[in-house]
């Protein structure tokens, strides 16, 4: 063998063994993260089992029984509750950002509720209006066939 082959043989090897390293090196970051946010998830569903649920302390006078029991059936199918505002902020930085991203939904999901409810006002006006406008048609045609 003369000294190029030999040079480009272990060249060839050098560069094998330093892929091989390298994939080496990939599939254990991606074990150890996949590891770490296994545990990330089992901290967040603690988190949110272990959430206790707030009851009411005073008892309501009979009369605003009904009332109460309305406001909670619209609690229980509302966006937010008060508890997300006394809730702590994780400390890990990556449920830190989790809770971030999922207020950040709530905060959309409320404002385009809030443009709907808009929306649907206007549209309710509007209504109003040309229903007003047919009433004063029909009182018209009304007063006009009695004369």
């Amino acid at each position: 063998m003369t000294e190029d082959q030999t040079n480009n043989s272990k060249l060839m090897w050098v560069i094998v063994g330093a892929l091989v390293v390298i994939v080496a090196l990939g599939a254990a970051y991606m074990w150890l993260n996949t590891k770490n946010t296994q545990d990330q998830d089992k901290e967040l569903e603690q988190l949110v089992n272990t959430t206790p649920k707030p009851k009411p302390k005073v008892k309501a006078p009979p009369v605003a029984e009904s009332v109460q029991a309305a406001s909670e059936a619209v609690d229980e199918h509302a966006l937010v509750n008060e508890d997300i505002l006394r809730e702590q902020v994780p400390q890990n930085a990556s449920l830190a950002k989790e809770e971030l991203a999922r207020l950040e939904d709530i905060q959309k999901q409320l404002n385009d509720q809030d443009e709907s409810l808009k929306g649907q006002h206007q549209d309710a006006d509007k209504l109003i209006q040309l229903k007003e406008e047919q009433i004063k048609l029909l009182e018209q045609q009304m007063s006009a066939k009695n004369s």
